[in-house]
């Protein structure tokens, strides 16, 4: 998966988050937009680290939710 379909796939979760706060409220599906943006965060700030330390992009995965949804901010 590249930056551009991280990017894509981040753009869609985003309209569809709108969407869901805006007028069609359904709190579960809310929480799971949430959960696979924060996902899609982590991975495209790995892929990027990867990168700027000369690392492969492609070898970035996504992180399980409940590390993801543990980060200290």
């Amino acid at each position: 998966m590249s930056d551009r379909d991280v990017l894509g796939r981040v753009k869609a979760l985003v309209d569809e988050e709108h969407k869901l706060r805006n007028h069609e409220p359904d709190p579960t599906r809310l929480a799971q937009v949430e959960t696979e943006l924060d996902q899609c965060w982590d991975l495209l700030r790995q892929r990027r680290a990867h990168k700027e330390f000369g690392q492969n992009p492609d070898e970035a995965s996504v992180r399980p939710v409940r590390e993801v949804e543990g980060y200290q901010q």
